[in-house]
């Protein structure tokens, strides 16, 4: 948790000495913004609510593909 305040200490110190800082905080925050928008719709989607009804057969799902041996 220290590290991410010293990065984001590093940010907010090195773009508050700029001349177009502000801007570039707001591209900052669009460019995670988006980030998030695409991971959401691309890594994390419905189906585990999609296809099971409870929590202990989304579970059971889950360990079994996690301890599952690829060949």
């Amino acid at each position: 948790m220290h590290l991410l305040f010293a990065l984001f200490d590093f940010y907010k110190e090195g773009f508050a000495h700029l001349t177009l800082g502000k801007t570039l905080w707001k591209i900052l925050f669009v460019k995670l913004l988006i980030m998030a928008v695409v991971f959401k719709l691309l890594f994390f989607h419905t189906t585990l609510h999609t296809r099971f009804s409870n929590d202990e057969e989304r579970s059971d799902f889950v360990l079994e593909n996690l301890t599952k041996e690829r060949k």
